[in-house]
């Protein structure tokens, strides 16, 4: 594959550069599954920073000197997953994702970017099944001359 420019290596995923997506998702599924499984559920589940009410009764966000062990724990998986992907993807794709906090938003963003939603999916398999029920051949075509 032309884009790939790291792989190969159980410590090194490749780098998304916008022109190898889906060999890139599948990598780095592997990839964030092998550093730890809360790291990828935090890639399914997404995070929220941990919250409190204020004395006016409001919710906020704790200060993380409050944090609890487990709202620690949380943070460090989406930490995990959303430093992985800072680091495997290009300065231009970087730039796409670089505001974000959630590792699962980060995530979502490229998915979106390089599949397109699920309404693009969909459109996208209905022209390519109505392409492929009206494929025909003609009858003086020959396999050599036939597109």
């Amino acid at each position: 594959m032309d884009g790939i420019k790291e792989g190969g290596s159980i410590t090194r995923p490749p780098v998304l550069d916008g022109t190898n997506y889906p060999y890139w998702k599948a990598r780095m599924t592997a990839f964030l599954k092998s550093v730890d499984t809360k790291t990828w559920k935090a890639i399914l589940t997404g995070w929220t920073p941990p919250t409190q009410q204020n004395v006016a009764g409001a919710v906020v966000v704790k200060q993380e000197v409050e944090w609890t062990v487990a709202e620690k724990e949380l943070s460090l998986d989406n930490n995990k997953a959303l430093n992985v992907i800072f680091c495997v993807v290009n300065v231009e794709v970087f730039k796409m994702i670089s505001s974000y906090i959630v590792a699962k938003e980060a995530w979502e963003v490229l998915e979106t970017a390089y599949e397109g939603t699920q309404k693009v999916k969909m459109s996208r398999l209905q022209q390519l099944t109505t392409k492929w029920e009206t494929l025909r051949m003609e009858e003086d075509e020959t396999i050599v001359t036939y597109n």
